[in-house]
């Protein structure tokens, strides 16, 4: 009868480990450092929210009436820069 290396009566010195159930994806690695994976879902998840809320706060009256005010103040800024401007270009040729 040979004896096998490593085995004590047939029976092998080391325990069998039994095969350890996948752990579930956390996002992270082992060290705790963020997977790609994990970053770029939380950026997307970010950017869709904002996104939403911005175009729900768009929908209110308030919102609307915060649309209109900054586009009166865009245009008195244009106004303004372009009387600079023509104001300018009256001293250049004075």
């Amino acid at each position: 009868m040979s004896v096998v290396p490593g085995t004590v009566g047939g029976v092998s010195k080391e325990p069998v480990q039994p095969d350890r159930p996948e752990e579930p994806e956390t996002g992270y690695t082992p060290a705790g450092v963020p997977t790609f994976d994990a970053v770029r879902e939380k950026i997307e998840t970010r950017y869709g929210t904002a996104l939403g809320a911005s175009e729900l706060a768009a929908e209110t009256p308030e919102g609307r009436s915060a649309e209109e005010q900054y586009e009166k103040r865009q245009q008195a800024a244009a106004e303004r820069l372009q009387q600079i401007r023509e104001s300018m270009h009256e001293q250049d040729d004075a």
